[in-house]
């Protein structure tokens, strides 16, 4: 089997979707799938590789990590007819993939796309509710050549059930779980960003709108008296919220800026608790991210994470934008480090049945199984 993947976003990217196009191209390439890909241009990379191929692109305004690329029409074309795939994967809905969805129908080459960010949520967070229906309209054409379309959580299904989708199929997230443990030197963090608090409460993601960083500042600046003067927050991300966020910081608040790898890692294990207040995402891989690593979640009670948090084993759902309820359960769990300790460890056992091969191998099967369908889907 051959796949072409269409992306607007694509490593070294920072965002969850590319990081998982990315893990899935590693694991084709490991279990020796001949696959291309067409994605943006990176600064950070040279334009063409054997497996990829970059076009000149412009930031999104809605999400600059995503690109508007201006791809070659023709080189796409030879590529194509030089690659002869059996299956396009089109991966976002913009201008790459639109390419790919084109060229699908014009070779009669099989498809299936995927659904990674809900952007009609994130319209709220910008005064831009006014497009919805032209963009669920949008969706809904862009879906309809579509043999399956994968999407990352049991919500986020729902949600597009009853928006009138159908040939949905759910591509779940894994998590590397020999990276993310808790097995890191918690001193190291401390002494790294000289944290002094007897607490340390992180959040790691985008620092923009839509991720609701006006309630995780809201939470940070209205902690009850028992445990304000014990707490020490560490925000590991970067984004258009940055500027405002550091002007109205508390002083017990330190931007890390990006960071991958162990360095995220060690920030995860370090965390007495994960704070995530974040309802517009369709999983939430920085939430599997910490449970491996054995830190309790607060997360918003909303998209996907909703499908990953256990309430009261894993960590806490909130009310999305609830500031009290978020606190109350920041309160809970600091006062108790029994509780703390025993939904920790359970996180972690959650956190190791979540394996990446076996949700790619999954993904395979719906590939193979979408190349035997003899007829093209449409909705119901």
């Amino acid at each position: 089997m051959k796949i072409a993947i269409f992306t607007d976003t694509y490593a070294p990217d920072v965002n969850g979707v590319a990081r998982t196009l990315k893990r899935l191209t590693d694991h084709l390439e490991k279990n020796k799938y001949e696959f291309r890909v067409f994605a943006p241009e990176s600064t950070k990379e040279s334009m063409f590789s054997s497996h990829i191929h970059r076009f000149t692109s412009l930031p999104f305004f809605l999400y600059p990590e995503c690109r508007l690329a201006l791809p070659n029409m023709l080189h796409v074309k030879a590529e194509l007819q030089s690659f002869k795939p059996d299956l396009i994967h089109v991966a976002t809905p913009f201008n790459i993939g639109l390419c790919g969805l084109h060229y699908a129908k014009k070779f009669n080459i099989p498809v299936v796309g995927s659904y990674h960010t809900d952007f009609d949520q994130y319209l709220e967070y910008y005064d831009l509710q006014f497009l919805s229906k032209v963009l669920w309209k949008y969706m809904h054409w862009f879906h309809k050549p579509h043999r399956k379309t994968f999407v990352p959580s049991k919500e986020t299904l729902e949600q597009l059930k009853r928006k009138g989708f159908s040939n949905l199929r759910i591509w779940g997230r894994g998590v590397d779980c020999q990276l993310f443990h808790p097995h890191y030197s918690q001193q190291d963090v401390r002494s790294q960003y000289q944290i002094k608090e007897k607490f340390l409460l992180s959040y790691v993601g985008r620092l923009a709108p839509e991720k609701d960083i006006d309630t995780l500042m809201r939470i940070t600046s209205e902690l009850p008296d028992c445990i304000r003067n014990d707490v020490h927050w560490l925000i590991v991300g970067d984004g258009p919220s940055k500027d405002e966020m550091k002007k109205n910081a508390p002083n017990n608040m330190t931007f890390a800026g990006y960071l991958n790898g162990v360095d995220l890692a060690n920030v995860y294990a370090a965390s007495d608790l994960f704070v995530f207040p974040s309802p517009t995402e369709t999983f939430g891989n920085v939430v599997l991210e910490a449970l491996a690593s054995g830190t309790p979640v607060i997360g918003a009670n909303s998209g996907g994470v909703k499908n990953i948090i256990k309430q009261a084993e894993t960590g806490f759902l909130c009310e999305p934008k609830n500031v009290s309820e978020f606190q109350e359960a920041i309160t809970t769990l600091l006062l108790s480090d029994t509780l703390r300790v025993k939904i920790g460890n359970e996180a972690r056992q959650y956190a190791l049945t979540q394996t990446w091969d076996s949700i790619f191998e999954g993904l395979l099967r719906e590939y193979e199984d979408a190349l035997t369908e003899k007829n093209q889907f449409r909705y119901a």
